[in-house]
């Protein structure tokens, strides 16, 4: 189960089925899945546990690059402050819907991810729904 859960996140797929990617368009992410309508985005707030994902991350790497840099430039840091600075600003953006899915995947493990309830009164022939 973990490793379906984290071949899923690292493709960027639905944490509960893999059909279907959690991605709609660059830092857009569906607001559920089109294949088993897990629901990607909650309650309001819901996405501050993917920005912590994100900033957590981030600041792992560039304490990472910084470490594996040290033994390199030595006591020169005017040579490192500029790398580490664009990792800081340019990996946020490139790890954005990756940390999305890290963070559906583990709410997803935690406890499953609630279904979209709208598509079960479009099945049920309720047409009191509206958009």
């Amino acid at each position: 189960m973990i490793a379906n859960i984290l071949s899923r996140c690292v493709g960027l797929r639905c944490p509960a089925c893999g059909q279907s990617s959690i991605v709609k368009s660059p830092f857009k992410i569906k607001h559920h899945c089109s294949s088993c309508w897990a629901l990607f985005q909650r309650e309001d707030g819901f996405f501050v546990g993917a920005i912590s994902v994100n900033v957590v991350t981030t600041e792992l790497v560039i304490l990472v690059i910084y470490i594996l840099c040290l033994p390199i430039i030595s006591e020169s840091y005017q040579f490192i402050l500029p790398l580490l600075f664009m990792v800081a600003v340019l990996f946020p953006i490139a790890f954005y819907h990756h940390s999305w899915s890290v963070w559906l995947s583990l709410d997803h493990f935690v406890e499953t991810l609630p279904k979209y309830e709208r598509h079960d009164a479009e099945q049920k022939g309720d047409g009191n729904n509206r958009a």
